[in-house]
């Protein structure tokens, strides 16, 4: 058990550069994942990870699968994409998750078509699917940047961030810190959905951020202990995704997502704030 555990990751550097990887994902992703569904936005991730698709692709047309020119062409698609949606619903009868399923949508099908007017089958999946056993050294950089940028974002930010997610009302009538804080927050998630763009791909970039942050929320109702559940189920993921991908031979990206998947199921089934089970059978044998 101990070699199967252990051997991938002790013999193979590739194993060990996306091990790296995936846990500086998760500890930028994890708790900006539990902001982004206490705050309902969890769809809003999603159309943000397609959002970055065509500013990526313009950098791949510009010089091929180049790390700086992929990303900064997503972080400035992203915000692009975010300020047009928020303008959109602010001057128009249309709601903001309309207007950015529109927004990603053309975006979706904007990325897609640019990498196909220069690139093969295998840059499309590159593209989409990430390569998160195939890190260098400048992308691991990357994401432990982004990452440590993240954590020290979201410190600095926390109280307005909770207040904002408990009463904003409240909020606005005490500060006008709310929407800079707001604005930061999206520039935080455009941001680590860019870093999750390299190592997992456009369309399983921001399952990295929702699928630990809603397994948390099945096991502690208190923000801090929640992002630190996170946290954990986004490393643990990681890590069974990978030995998964290595000894059944899947691949990569979608292991980790179907692992953390799984983790988020047996949350639901067995977490102590709102699991099935505790649903099922309240009562005092089940009380903590």
């Amino acid at each position: 058990m101990v070699e199967f555990l252990i051997s991938p990751f002790s013999e193979f550097e590739f194993m060990q550069r996306a091990l790296v990887g995936v846990i500086a994902i998760a500890l930028g992703g994890g708790p900006v994942g539990v902001f982004l569904m206490l705050r309902r936005m969890s769809l809003t991730g999603d159309a943000m990870a397609h959002a970055i698709l065509p500013g990526a692709a313009v950098g791949y047309l510009i010089a091929g699968l180049s790390l700086p020119a992929m990303t900064i062409g997503g972080l400035i698609a992203g915000v692009i994409v975010a300020v047009a949606a928020g303008l959109v619903s602010r001057l128009t009868n249309l709601k903001e998750d309309a207007s950015l399923a529109a927004f990603y949508l053309l975006s979706l099908a904007l990325g897609v078509t640019i990498v196909s007017l220069r690139g093969s089958n295998v840059d499309l999946l590159h593209v989409l699917f990430g390569t998160v056993l195939a890190l260098d050294d400048q992308t691991l950089l990357l994401l432990a940047s982004i990452s440590t940028i993240t954590v020290l974002a979201l410190a600095l930010l926390y109280r307005p961030l909770v207040l904002e997610c408990v009463d904003p009302t409240f909020l606005r009538s005490v500060s006008r810190s709310g929407t800079p804080v707001h604005l930061v927050f999206v520039g935080l998630v455009v941001l680590n959905l860019v870093g999750g763009f390299h190592a997992l791909g456009t369309l399983l970039a921001v399952g990295m951020m929702m699928l630990p942050a809603a397994a948390a929320r099945f096991w502690t109702n208190d923000i801090t202990v929640m992002m630190v559940v996170s946290i954990a189920v986004g490393i643990v993921s990681g890590i069974g995704g990978l030995l998964l991908s290595f000894h059944a031979e899947l691949p990569a990206g979608p292991a980790i997502i179907l692992t953390a998947g799984g983790l988020y199921g047996l949350s639901l089934a067995l977490g102590r704030e709102g699991g099935l089970l505790w649903l099922a059978w309240p009562g005092k044998h089940l009380e903590a």
